[in-house]
């Protein structure tokens, strides 16, 4: 008896299995409202999503569980507080293809009620947030300087440390902090991540004997100054 063909398609059970259950995952109105309202990219925390789909915070709860059980979302603890976000690009492209098939409008995009003078530019513990903080760590991925590995945990390719070292961080130097080298830290105001960790440290500590940020006298707001956009247009334009 020739095993080879059963034994190619045994997968395929578990795989409609799995399908299905991803399916009624999605199906069910409030977990759809959710999904679609994540996928502008920003986390949003149970209480937002709860709103979003209409339902109680007890009922938004069982429903996030769910997704989460089926790899569809994931929380994020930050601080006090606890958020949720889409599983990862594969998920958002999933969610895109659905949406155009079902031919759904896309979801009303993220209006945060953060004050504009602290969601352009703002000290996050000891590193940059805010709209400036967001955009410096997604134009350091870009330029290819920072790599993603698990966890949040980022590293600095080999070409990011030479240009930062040519920018005055002293790398090494923050390598031997007894800290977490360089993380995704969830940003308050844009629920998008910023670079924290002793890096996003030592980047603010830079920027402000640099002139390219100044820092308030009485908060946490951070000014960016005409002298950033003009010295490092690629990561502060």
């Amino acid at each position: 008896m020739d095993t080879s063909a059963s034994a190619s398609s045994s997968p395929l059970p578990d795989a409609d299995v799995q399908l299905a259950r991803l399916a009624g995952a999605i199906a069910e109105p409030a977990r759809a409202r959710m999904l679609a309202c994540l996928m502008d990219g920003h986390a949003r925390t149970a209480t937002e999503l709860a709103a979003v789909a209409e339902v109680a915070a007890s009922t938004a709860s069982a429903h996030l569980a769910r997704l989460r059980e089926e790899r569809l979302v994931e929380g994020l603890a930050q601080g006090k507080h606890r958020y949720f976000r889409l599983a990862g690009e594969q998920v958002a492209a999933a969610l895109e293809s659905l949406m155009v098939v079902a031919g759904a409008p896309r979801a009303a995009p993220f209006a945060p009620s953060t004050p504009s003078r602290l969601r352009t530019a703002r000290t996050c513990y000891d590193h940059i947030a805010g709209t400036v903080g967001v955009a410096l760590h997604d134009r350091l991925h870009a330029q290819g300087w920072l790599s993603g590995l698990q966890s949040g945990a980022y590293e600095l390719t080999q070409e990011g440390a030479i240009a930062l070292e040519s920018l005055g961080v002293e790398v090494d130097a923050v390598r031997r902090s007894r800290r977490r080298f360089a993380c995704a830290c969830l940003d308050w105001s844009e629920r998008r991540p910023h670079l924290g960790g002793a890096l996003g440290a030592a980047w603010l500590q830079l920027s402000l004997r640099r002139g390219w940020l100044q820092k308030a006298l009485d908060g946490r707001a951070l000014t960016l100054t005409p002298k950033a956009r003009r010295e490092l247009p690629e990561l502060f334009a």
